[in-house]
């Protein structure tokens, strides 16, 4: 009789075992809602994919409503999205209140659109500045904009997470055109200031600082660049850039750096710039090859 209970013990001691194992843990932003602008493709897009994919509901902000709507109906119910220029603050401004009015709270707000602009003439002699304030219209004023509407939202609830994408290009000159470059210096002092009033209302600010990453974005740009070579022969410029052996910089790697900034596993972190780079930054700048060698 003690062994058949012993026996029967163990069966219900195996089979709860089983259960706790096979159940799946809450995700890091379970519960939480998230509006990433420039989220129709590219980081925006694989980073609405990571944060649903650990329990995120999120908003997908983007110019283009053909691509947005795909990427909300490719990314499955807990994906919505709505139209937004963030040079426009109104759109802007009503991109977060559409959040506020579904969910009644915003918990991470991810400045993430953005533009590179005209690669050429690459001469501060010839810099168009029209083109010059046109992207700084989209990758400062916009970023700002969304931080202002984003705090205007988690301010009274004391608590919520502002990403902005910020880039290598902001850390070491000539890797990308100035007009870029500029506005991307200007992203982590945006950030800093931005902390130091914010960090008063339990509100943190973050940047991302990702390496070079073979988004479309990216692809479309270095076309201009090199515009007899192949999408292959991009990617391995593109890849070249990287130092750190044996991998390369992709779009995952820069949700995955979103998903701590935005979790409450970075409830301590705030003005910070988080590099994303494989080292690049701390010991060398970029020499692109020449566009004549590929005819």
């Amino acid at each position: 009789m003690l062994r058949l209970l012993q026996r029967e013990m163990k069966w219900v001691f195996y089979h709860q075992a089983r259960f706790s194992s096979s159940t799946s843990s809450p995700g890091r932003l379970e519960g939480k809602i998230a509006l990433i602008t420039g989220g129709a493709s590219g980081i925006g897009k694989t980073t609405a994919q990571e944060f649903i994919k650990q329990g995120a509901h999120v908003f997908i902000a983007d110019i283009n409503d053909k691509l947005g709507l795909k990427a909300a109906f490719d990314l499955g119910s807990k994906a919505q999205f709505v139209q937004c220029d963030v040079t426009v603050e109104a759109q802007v401004a009503q991109a977060v209140d559409t959040v506020m009015a579904h969910h009644g709270k915003l918990d991470i707000m991810y400045n993430n659109a953005g533009i590179v602009g005209p690669y050429y003439p690459p001469s501060i002699t010839n810099l168009d500045l029209d083109q010059f304030d046109q992207v700084m219209r989209v990758n400062v004023r916009g970023t700002l904009a969304g931080v202002k509407h984003a705090t205007r939202v988690m301010k009274p609830v004391g608590s919520g997470s502002i990403l902005c994408t910020a880039s290598i290009s902001g850390i070491l000159g000539g890797i990308g055109p100035h007009p870029y470059s500029i506005s991307k210096f200007t992203i982590p002092g945006l950030v800093r200031s931005l902390a130091s009033e914010l960090c008063k209302y339990g509100v943190r600010i973050n940047c991302i600082s990702p390496s070079a990453v073979a988004t479309p974005l990216v692809m479309e740009n270095f076309k201009k660049i090199y515009p007899k070579a192949t999408n292959e022969q991009i990617k391995e410029i593109i890849g070249g850039l990287e130092e750190f052996s044996g991998t390369q910089c992709e779009e995952i790697d820069i949700a995955k750096a979103a998903l701590y900034l935005g979790s409450d596993d970075a409830k301590y972190v705030t003005g910070h710039n988080l590099v994303v780079d494989g080292g690049i930054t701390c010991f060398k700048s970029l020499t692109l090859p020449s566009p004549d060698q590929f005819v």
